[in-house]
């Protein structure tokens, strides 16, 4: 799968729940998409509260993949190609001069 793929996978959830109707009590605006994308990227924290090991794989896992589904959702409904915004930002940041450190 790529990212247009898991994007409608990501749409036909959302829809079967009923949340991109008007009078949903979850709406999806982009607001509340970026909101929920920031509490769930603050969930991965917490498995690496006072330790630098991953406790749990799974758990970790099923996070990122709410993070993924949230920034593919917020993408999608602000009209933004995810896919081309990466690829261009991979080309600013190989301009960019970073630490030289390795």
């Amino acid at each position: 799968m790529d990212i247009k793929d898991l994007t409608t996978e990501m749409h036909h959830f959302v829809r079967s729940k009923g949340w991109y109707e008007p009078n949903s009590k979850r709406p999806q605006t982009p607001r509340n998409l970026a909101v929920s994308l920031a509490i769930e990227a603050a969930e991965i924290l917490e498995h690496f509260q006072f330790t630098d090991e991953i406790k749990d794989k799974d758990e970790l896992g099923s996070e990122l993949a709410d993070v993924t589904l949230y920034l593919l959702q917020l993408a999608s409904v602000s009209g933004i190609d995810l896919e081309e915004a990466v690829l261009k930002k991979i080309e600013v940041n190989k301009s960019r001069e970073w630490d030289t450190d390795h």
